[in-house]
C-alpha cells in the first residue's frame, strides 16, 4: 500500500474499500460461500514492506504470510492452546482484505490503521457471516481477531511473536534469493519486539543463521539501524 499524499485524498470507508474489490461480496447470505470468496482476497495483496525495500522477483502474499504462522503454530508449548494459536494466526491479517497491508512507512497512524481493521473485521463478522448458523462464526472470528490484537493472552502472545518470526524467516529467505545484493536488516529489528521465550529462542536462531549467511560483509543490524526507522517500526509494533 502506498502513500496517499493528495490533499483532496478521501477518508478511507468501509464503502471506499468495497469499490476496490473485483466484485462486491454478497451480503447478509446465509451462506458462507461468500465470506470463502473475501478470504480469497488475501491471496492477491502482496505484503508492501518488500516492495518498498526493492525485493526482486515474485512477493509473498498475506495468505501465503498467515498459512506459515499457522504452520509455525502447530508447534505452540504445551500449556496454550494450539488449535485457537492456529486459527488466530490464519485470520490475524483477515482485515486486509478490505484495507490493504498497510506498513510503517505509508503515513498511516496506528489509530487510523486500527479503525480500519477494526471497520473491518466488523464488516466481515456482520454483514458477511452474520446470517450463517446464527452469526457464531462472525462472532468467533471477532472475537480471536480482538484477542490478537490486544495481546493480552497467551495465547495471542504467542501469536503475535509467530507474527515476527515469519518475518524473520522471509527476510533471510529474500537476502539469500538476493545474493547478498539487498540488505533487509532492517525488518531485523522487530526481533527486539519478541516477547515469549521459546520465540526468543527462535528468533536468535534465525539471527544467528543471517549472520552466518553474511559473515564479514557489511550487513545492518539492529543496533545500525537510524532514529527514523526505529520509531516506525517502534509505533508500529508498539
Amino acid at each position: 500500500m502506498s502513500k496517499d499524499t493528495s490533499a483532496a485524498a478521501e477518508p478511507w470507508t468501509i464503502e471506499s474499500a468495497l469499490k476496490r474489490l473485483p466484485e462486491k461480496p454478497v451480503e447478509d447470505s446465509e451462506s458462507a460461500v461468500p465470506f470463502f470468496h473475501q478470504v480469497g482476497q488475501l491471496k492477491t495483496i502482496r505484503r508492501s514492506g518488500w516492495i518498498q525495500h526493492g525485493v526482486s522477483g515474485r512477493i509473498e502474499s498475506v495468505a501465503e504470510h498467515s498459512h506459515r504462522m499457522a504452520c509455525l503454530a502447530m508447534f505452540a508449548p504445551p500449556n496454550l492452546d494450539r488449535d485457537k494459536c492456529m486459527r488466530m494466526c490464519l485470520i490475524h491479517d483477515l482485515a486486509e482484505s478490505l484495507v490493504g497491508d498497510i506498513t510503517p512507512r505509508d503515513g498511516v497512524s496506528k489509530p487510523e490503521k486500527q479503525r480500519r481493521e477494526m471497520t473491518s473485521i466488523d464488516y466481515i463478522a456482520k454483514r458477511l457471516l452474520g446470517n450463517v448458523q446464527g452469526g457464531a462464526h462472525g462472532d468467533d472470528l471477532r472475537a480471536i481477531w480482538h484477542e490478537f490484537e490486544e495481546g493480552k493472552t497467551p495465547e495471542s502472545k504467542f501469536a503475535n511473536d509467530l507474527d515476527k518470526i515469519e518475518l524473520l524467516l522471509q527476510m533471510v529467505e529474500y537476502e539469500k534469493r538476493e545474493e547478498r545484493k539487498k540488505d533487509l536488516g532492517e525488518f531485523g529489528y522487530v526481533a527486539t519486539k519478541v516477547q515469549t521465550p521459546e520465540m526468543k529462542a527462535w528468533a536468535q536462531d534465525i539471527l544467528d543463521e543471517r549472520a552466518q549467511f553474511w559473515g564479514k560483509e557489511a550487513h545492518a543490524r539492529d543496533d545500525t539501524l537510524d532514529a527514523k526507522a526505529k520509531m516506525q517500526s517502534d509505533e508500529y509494533y508498539g
